[in-house]
């Protein structure tokens, strides 16, 4: 059964002239122009690239501790991966001071074509105010830099696990592939920040009844941190069958993140926010966290069918909402000794099915 890898979708390679033309809309500035000499040598470089599927081109053993020590692994993984295990030993370390992230959901900002600060920006100020206030190191992850800067990219998950649970490895693998032209994965940055800490606040405005864009690639990349194979030699780096074979034969399914607190505000003007906390409550519940009790988590309307062009304004007015913001932060903040401890934590139960 685990050699049964259903094939056919993929449609094939781009031909030289698809590739070229995509590949130059990168430097579609009339700035450029002068440069077209060195353009066309380095479009040349990336169809070989592309060609010769060089996803990861520089590579090192993968050396003891892996199942295959002598299989070459990409040395961008391994530093990631590197960065990922000093973080988790942070995370366990009793004598470190208590830290949050703080990941604002927000794809709106000031940077770029909204022209004004969002919401939940504002609302993560208070939050992360309150945070210190009570003693725990705040680490604010804020989305909208993915709109607001060159080079952030998360780039979209491919489901792995789909396929199987092993060849979902943690960290990801899938990035960067440089045959694609796929880099600058903000991701590797990304999972040492959720590992070290020791409580976890979103705070997210809902886009359409779901969480924003922003939001919902770093989610769906963390997919890895829930049973995420962390030795990509055990499935030959990328080879289906193997990852069938290994998770039939017993997947232990490791939670990366498991017994972190956590809580949530989610605002929204019309419509979805209680869907909304009910989704992100059900993810964080699924991977092992520990919510930090009702006051964590919030779902609240501002500025209910109101105009969008006074929606700061009702947020200023709405002194109820911003303390019950603050709440959340007081909420986390009591339960991070407790999560610390082994107080505060998910029953010790096995589920009767796997994920």
């Amino acid at each position: 059964m685990s050699d049964d890898v259903r094939k056919g979708q993929w449609s094939g390679w781009l031909d030289r002239e698809a590739f070229r033309q995509r590949f130059r809309r990168r430097f579609f500035d009339p700035a450029f122009s002068g440069e077209n000499d060195a353009i066309d040598r380095l479009e040349a470089i990336a169809w070989e690239g592309y060609r010769g599927s060089r996803k990861s081109p520089v590579t090192r053993r993968a050396g003891e501790g892996f199942a295959d020590p002598e299989a070459k692994l990409s040395v961008e993984w391994l530093e990631a991966r590197d960065a990922v295990m000093r973080a988790a030993a942070e995370h366990a370390d009793a004598s470190q001071p208590a830290r949050a992230l703080l990941v604002v959901g927000a794809a709106r900002t000031d940077a770029t074509c909204p022209g004004e600060v969002s919401k939940s920006w504002r609302i993560a100020g208070l939050v992360e105010e309150t945070l210190r206030a009570g003693r725990v190191e705040v680490d604010r992850l804020d989305l909208s830099e993915l709109v607001g800067e060159p080079g952030r990219t998360i780039h979209p998950c491919k489901g792995c696990v789909s396929t199987a649970m092993p060849l979902c490895h943690w960290p990801c693998s899938c990035y960067p592939n440089h045959a694609l032209g796929q880099s600058n994965d903000w991701m590797n940055e990304i999972y040492p920040r959720w590992v070290r800490a020791h409580g976890i606040v979103i705070v997210t405005p809902v886009h359409w009844y779901q969480v924003p864009s922003v939001l919902k690639l770093m989610i769906d990349r963390l997919v890895c941190a829930d049973g995420g194979n962390p030795d990509p030699t055990s499935t030959g780096g990328k080879d289906p069958a193997k990852a069938k074979a290994l998770e039939l034969a017993g997947w232990d399914y490791p939670r990366h993140l498991a017994g972190r607190a956590y809580g949530l505000v989610v605002h929204a003007d019309a419509s979805g926010a209680e869907d909304v906390r009910r989704a992100l409550s059900d993810w964080l519940d699924s991977m092992g966290l520990v919510d930090a009790g009702p006051a964590a988590r919030l779902d609240r309307y501002v500025g209910y069918y109101e105009p969008y062009a006074t929606s700061h304004q009702a947020l200023d007015r709405d002194e109820a909402f911003q303390e019950e913001a603050r709440n959340v932060a007081r909420a986390l903040a009591q339960a991070i000794p407790d999560v610390r401890a082994g107080r505060l934590r998910q029953p010790d139960v096995k589920p009767p099915r796997d994920k």
